[in-house]
């Protein structure tokens, strides 16, 4: 599949692709009974083939699996090929696929988050103990950041994931059957509409507030986007607007850097707070349709927002119609063009720009493209005016950030702080210090792209464009904290492990880069040269910026821990 944009997705929209089911497949006797099996599982009115990636997740949680049969027997329902099933499904991590001739995997699946910050907590020995210490009948393996990084380390038994996970809990989780995702408090519609929920949107419906009126809330508070890239959002806005309708808003709660896991927080606690900034936003572009891109990895959340849109749409929420898309495990899928392709049923592969999805963006129409915590903020910066972010912040800095801390400090989490606040003050005011028996020695400031730093630069201002003259960037406000304790050398090849995993494979600096880049940090020593030559390289030529940061950590660390390389 190619990433640019085909003339014929421009005339696309989401009931295409799908026709008449055919009597007979091409190519391949299909399976009676996997037909009846399928069938049994997909909605009974019709078919769409941009929910393709949310059939193969039917089949998943029914089977465990997805066989060679049941895969045939979508293709027959689609009347697509089967190739066209498999490549998708090939794709995505979350899926298993099982050829004719081959075993289901076992009944239970142990995935053991294998990212920086769980293998700080542990997660390496945990894994080893459960792969000898549970029955045949549980499969354990290794997964990327389940964005849980603040109650490390993490074991997801089914859909259930088990924090601060040892052997006895993952063990009590799987003879217990405890395979569904656990949903803890939070604020329901009822109780957000006591506070006067949902009157800002009303008082939009009602032409109180114009769309500039509020462009211009959002320009004044300067709120960027805040899933990693910073753009300012009341462009996008206007870049949006500006454009021939229909238009779309694709919401990316798919937040799969290591490390991060704000939107988490927010969308697991105060999910109206977010759906009202998504249908004010939608309101503002004049969007009729609003598509909800959320990773696989929260499956508690996909729960909430299930229900609580439901009983938005009971209160006579007409407009927009609100999509809820599952992501099937792909870090990718966050890149917003490879979203756009996911959420269309296919390969999460990026596309090249331009054009832009502000003006050919899902579906061909032009998309407002935000994340979790931008939309969170816009309820807030009207109600309580944009003096809550142009008079917050430090070191000359405006506004505020929700950091996830993780790794070596007391108190990780999500922490509320100004924008501009430095490495050092915010670990020692918001994190309770570092954990005991640890000192400070470096920090990632945006996650596992964001490069790292030594603790000797704990002063810098952690915002937009503090850092990129030092080869960092904050990026999603994602801190993992290491001490004296970590080797700076298996911090390198832990995030190099984790691009070469999640390299979609489109181009090849990347998809080669990636893997040789691992090769070469496994040696002893290592060629510093040419680990220098493939950084800029995959820097220069790479699609996304998947490719173009993975080598950031590695150039971070031959900068300031020179030792490591030796």
């Amino acid at each position: 599949m190619s990433g640019t944009m085909p003339p014929s997705r421009k005339h696309r929209h989401p009931g295409a692709g799908v026709k008449r089911p055919l009597s007979r497949a091409k190519g391949r006797e299909i399976d009676q009974a996997a037909l009846a099996e399928v069938r049994e599982l997909l909605p009974h009115d019709r078919l769409v083939r941009d929910e393709l990636i949310e059939y193969l997740h039917l089949i998943q949680d029914e089977h465990g699996c997805l066989s060679a049969r049941h895969m045939a027997a979508l293709a027959q329902f689609m009347v697509i090929p089967m190739a066209e099933v498999y490549e998708v499904a090939s794709f995505y991590a979350h899926f298993d696929l099982v050829a004719d001739n081959e075993d289901p995997p076992p009944a239970f699946t142990v995935r053991v988050c294998d990212s920086l910050s769980c293998e700080m907590a542990g997660a390496a020995e945990l894994q080893k103990q459960l792969e000898s210490g549970l029955p045949e009948n549980v499969r354990v393996m290794g997964a990327p950041c389940m964005g849980q990084c603040d109650r490390a380390p993490v074991a997801a038994v089914g859909h259930n994931p088990v924090t601060a996970a040892t052997v006895e809990s993952v063990a009590e989780a799987v003879f217990g059957g405890k395979t569904d995702p656990v949903i803890a408090g939070y604020v329901d519609l009822e109780d957000y509409a006591k506070n006067n929920g949902y009157d800002l949107y009303g008082a939009c419906l009602k032409k109180e507030h114009s769309p500039e009126d509020i462009i211009s809330v959002l320009e004044q508070a300067d709120l960027r986007g805040l899933g990693g890239a910073g753009f300012p959002a009341h462009l996008k806005w206007q870049f949006v607007r500006a454009e021939t309708g229909p238009r779309i808003l694709a919401v990316n709660a798919d937040e799969g850097e290591p490390g991060t896991f704000k939107d988490r927080h927010y969308l697991e606690t105060d999910p109206h707070r977010v759906l009202e900034g998504m249908l004010i936003a939608a309101w503002a572009i004049d969007a009729d349709e609003v598509y909800i891109y959320l990773r696989d990895e929260y499956p508690h959340i996909r729960e909430i927002l299930k229900r609580e849109i439901e009983r938005l749409v009971k209160r006579n929420l007409k407009r927009p119609k609100i999509h809820l898309r599952r992501g099937a495990g792909a870090y990718v899928c966050g890149e917003e063009s490879a979203m756009l392709e996911s959420i269309e049923g296919k390969r999460g592969l990026p596309r090249h720009k331009p054009p832009f999805p502000a003006q050919v963006g899902l579906f061909g129409k032009p998309t407002l493209i935000h994340n979790v915590e931008t939309l969170y903020w816009i309820r807030d910066l009207v109600e309580k005016g944009p003096a809550l972010f142009s008079e917050s912040g430090r070191n000359g800095r405006h506004g505020l950030r929700s950091f996830s801390v993780s790794g070596r400090v007391a108190e990780p989490g999500v922490k509320l702080a100004p924008a501009g606040i430095n490495a050092h003050e915010l670990i020692e005011e918001f994190c309770g210090g570092m954990a005991d028996g640890h000192d400070f020695k470096a920090y990632l400031p945006g996650g596992a792209s964001g490069g790292i730093l030594p603790a000797s630069m704990a002063t810098l201002p952690l915002d937009f464009s503090t850092l990129e003259e030092r080869g960092c960037f904050i990026g999603s406000a994602a801190v993992i904290v290491l001490s004296d304790q970590d080797d700076m050398a298996a911090v390198a090849r832990n995030l190099m492990r984790f691009f070469e995993h999640e390299s979609c494979g489109q181009c090849t600096p990347c998809r080669v880069g990636t893997e040789k880049a691992s090769q070469l940090l496994s040696a002893e020593e290592w060629d510093v040269p040419l680990l220098e030559e493939l950084a800029a390289a995959m820097t220069d030529t790479s699609i996304c910026g998947l490719g173009q940061a993975a080598c950031n950590p590695v150039l971070s660390i031959l900068k300031y821990f020179p030792e490591t390389a030796s």
